[in-house]
């Protein structure tokens, strides 16, 4: 369990920063087309940091009633009981 939690941080941070470029590459390539100015990767990463900031509690809240939603399964002697 510890060791998951190691190796969660590096690749949050990869994942960060990959977004970061996905987003500055993807908003470059089409900036003309939707009026925007040019923007650098510094940017990206202070969009890319608030719509973290944003999206991560929407998604722990998301993930926490699909886990209380999902069926219980409880084994018994006479077979397989759906709580």
């Amino acid at each position: 369990m510890a060791c998951r939690s190691i190796l969660a941080l590096p690749g949050a941070a990869l994942g960060f920063f990959l977004s970061a470029w996905i987003l500055k590459s993807g908003l470059g390539s089409v900036n003309d087309d939707l009026g925007i100015n040019d923007f650098g990767y510094v940017i990206s990463m202070y969009v890319t940091l608030i719509l973290w900031v944003v999206m991560a509690p929407a998604v722990a809240v998301i993930a926490r009633a699909q886990i209380r939603l999902a069926p219980r399964i409880v084994h018994t002697t006479h077979g397989r009981v759906i709580d």
